[in-house]
């Protein structure tokens, strides 16, 4: 039995702009997790999902592909995250000339309530992080953690495109960073005619893609707020979009660059300048929404934001927005008792999280 926890993640700042290639945003990972469960089995696997909607997935191998089906059918690559990490790890198992095995994969979560509604911690990105993790281990593959993290990104590339993959980086590499992403449509197109290996190896294909371990903030406590509202990044993501510009402005990208890496200088001089950058950040995203037509920022939200200004603080919503999580940075002392009494007043769950110890290196990114 391989055994694989992999941490969930929150946003600092740099959301919607990190979907643009080499653009920046600041994440953490968090100590809620989930975890994979992998035992090797005979002639065909099975992926088990504790507390997901979706049936259990059986798959085997077709060709030099992998074939899903479910309950309700057959499942595409493009539509499973974890049958999408198995499919880009065969790849690489078969470009090394490795024997095929089976397995299956059991996944439980801790980024959902007892009910199963999702805390918006990133579990797509978990599931996929886990599934490589514990596929390198089965397959003795040697990945490095930038190694896996690229094969995790070529899987998730593969379901959602537009995916910035900074949640895959917070479950990979764990603590607190700075990412940017990768061109994800060059991934596929160089995946899809040079390979796996050559795609994990190459230099050109991971162009403006990298990560860099931040200090916490110095003098500050991370709060974060639950709304109970599901949202959609992708969804959201997409719907700016067709909002009337292909693109964030270059106006916000720059602004948005400014907030993180306002953010990194607060964190390098050990001050507590990131409570004026999670305003700026804030503020920006209010003018997004508006301007895209999108509700980033619901009613709750606003409250659990205008709560943490009241009270010396300073919050924002984490992630796209429209419901979901919001963090706020509050200085560790006095206790944030006004702040909790607000959010108890306006039914926001104050989740019990903790920041991820980082899980390695990442100075070869």
């Amino acid at each position: 039995m391989i055994e694989v926890r992999s941490p969930g993640k929150l946003y600092i700042a740099g959301e919607y702009a990190v979907v643009e290639p080499g653009e920046p945003a600041v994440l953490v990972a968090v100590d809620r997790c989930l975890t994979a469960r992998l035992s090797e089995s005979t002639d065909a696997g099975q992926v088990r999902s504790a507390g997901e909607q979706h049936e259990t997935v059986s798959w085997t191998r077709e060709g030099r592909g992998i074939a899903a089906r479910g309950a309700r059918g057959g499942i595409e690559v493009s539509e499973d995250y974890a049958i999408a990490a198995i499919a880009a790890v065969e790849d690489l198992r078969l470009e090394r000339g490795l024997p095929p095995r089976y397995f299956d994969i059991n996944i439980t979560s801790d980024l959902a309530d007892a009910s199963g509604r999702k805390f918006g911690l990133g579990s797509s990105a978990a599931v996929t992080a886990a599934v490589v993790s514990a596929l390198d281990e089965f397959y003795d593959l040697g990945l490095n953690l930038v190694e896996r993290f690229k094969l995790a990104m070529l899987a998730s590339a593969e379901v959602s495109p537009r995916g910035s993959g900074g949640d895959l980086a917070a479950s990979v590499f764990g603590g607190w960073i700075r990412y940017s992403s990768p061109d994800r449509e060059a991934l596929r197109r160089h995946r899809a005619t040079r390979g796996v290996a050559a795609t994990l190896a190459s230099t050109e294909a991971w162009a403006g893609c990298g990560a860099k371990r931040l200090r916490p903030p110095t003098g500050l406590q991370l709060l974060v707020g639950w709304t109970g509202s599901p949202a959609s990044t992708e969804n959201l993501v997409e719907r700016s979009r067709r909002s009337g510009s292909t693109a964030p402005s270059r106006e916000f990208l720059a602004e948005s660059r400014a907030c993180v890496d306002a953010l990194e200088a607060s964190s390098e001089r050990g001050d507590v300048g990131a409570l004026d950058a999670i305003r700026r950040a804030r503020r920006l995203l209010r003018r997004f929404g508006a301007e895209s037509g999108v509700e980033v920022e619901t009613e709750q939200l606003r409250e659990l934001c205008d709560a943490a200004e009241r009270h010396g603080a300073a919050g924002k919503p984490s992630g796209a927005g429209g419901g979901d999580c919001g963090i706020v940075l509050a200085p560790e002392e006095p206790a944030p008792t006004g702040i909790l009494r607000e959010w108890e007043a306006h039914d926001i769950r104050r989740l019990d999280l903790s920041v991820h110890p980082p899980l390695g290196g990442i100075d070869d990114f």
